[in-house]
């Protein structure tokens, strides 16, 4: 197939590149670059800068290239700047994204893997989280995210636009090669070993008083090269499927404390703790029931254990930044 990857310069997106290269899939990428990396483009892929906004530009990339699918990555991604900068979020993650649909509708691409988020869920009622659970984001970042679920069976009823939802609970991990380094960085396990090679005194812990064991937050944690074979799984899927939407987690949670306890283990460092007040918008739980695309596409993560997931992440830092002195 030939594909376009929009955000394909970062951490998620730049990962199913290059597993779409390996499947020996055609890949082009569009990105506006405001976090990704034009080095994260492999240089066999054709690349284009700019944003899933500009229309003129997806005229020109959809009718320079006959597209045999789309992977939808772009967006920002921070649920704790949504509660501070909504408008940016609605205006990145929703609005510009009915820009790209408009062109999916014009040129004809027949299949869409949209990059949604558990986020859409808020605080759940059930834990596992099932892909029919209710709907209440907490935070602005969900919120825009469903806008744009909702969008789709719409356009699916209208234009015959056949699409996936995948719900995405949290990602971590590395390939050998390629790993996670935001610019600035926020996420749990690139910043706890930011401590571990130096880089940063202490990791914080964002509210100590939440209703789980040990008072912090609970999240279900998935190697992102578990994340990009759903991608792959899905865009195939979509050859004989109109609408699918599945969560993507291991169905096992782990507190932030967890979390760093672990990395203690595999990094061998102390990782210095600053308690601080929570978060706006952080639900207590999010754990994700995934049994649905494993019996639909027979999908299954690969590297379940928090361990394992916090080794490759470990390694590939390591490699990036050096070793810890």
């Amino acid at each position: 197939m030939k594909v376009l990857v929009t955000g394909g310069a970062g951490y998620i997106g730049g990962t199913v590149v290059r597993q779409l290269l390996a499947a020996g899939h055609q890949v082009v990428v569009l990105d506006d670059l405001g976090h990704g990396k034009r080095a994260n483009v492999p240089d066999s892929v054709a690349f284009v800068q700019g944003g899933i906004g500009d229309a003129a530009i997806l005229d020109n990339i959809c009718a320079a290239h006959k597209f045999d699918g789309i992977l939808h990555f772009a967006a920002l991604i921070e649920a704790g700047e949504s509660m501070h900068h909504p408008e940016r979020f609605f205006r990145n993650n929703t609005a510009a994204t009915t820009v790209l649909l408009q062109a999916v509708i014009d040129h004809k691409i027949p299949r869409l893997v949209f990059s949604s988020t558990a986020a859409v869920y808020g605080n759940p009622l059930r834990i596992p989280i099932e892909e029919d659970a209710v709907k209440a984001p907490t935070n602005v970042y969900g919120e825009s995210k469903l806008l744009v679920e909702q969008m789709l069976p719409w356009l699916a009823q209208i234009h015959g636009l056949r699409y996936a939802v995948l719900r995405y609970f949290n990602v971590a991990g590395a390939l050998e090669d390629y790993g996670e380094a935001h610019e600035p960085e926020t996420h749990l396990i690139p910043l706890i070993l930011d401590v571990a090679l130096g880089k940063r005194a202490s990791i914080k812990i964002f509210g100590t008083d939440y209703d789980t064991p040990d008072g912090t937050c609970i999240r279900d944690y998935i190697h992102v090269a578990d994340i990009g074979r759903a991608h792959l799984l899905a865009l195939e899927a979509l050859d004989t499927n109109s609408r699918l939407t599945y969560n993507l987690g291991n169905g096992c949670g782990f507190s932030v404390r967890e979390v760093i306890e672990a990395a203690r283990r595999v990094t061998g460092h102390p990782i210095p703790v600053v308690e601080e007040p929570r978060r706006e918008g952080d639900p207590a739980q999010l754990v994700a029931s995934s049994e649905k695309i494993q019996l639909e596409l027979g999908w299954r993560p690969e590297v379940p254990a928090i361990e394992d997931i916090l080794a490759s992440a470990w390694r590939w830092h390591q490699l990036k930044f050096g070793k810890p002195k």
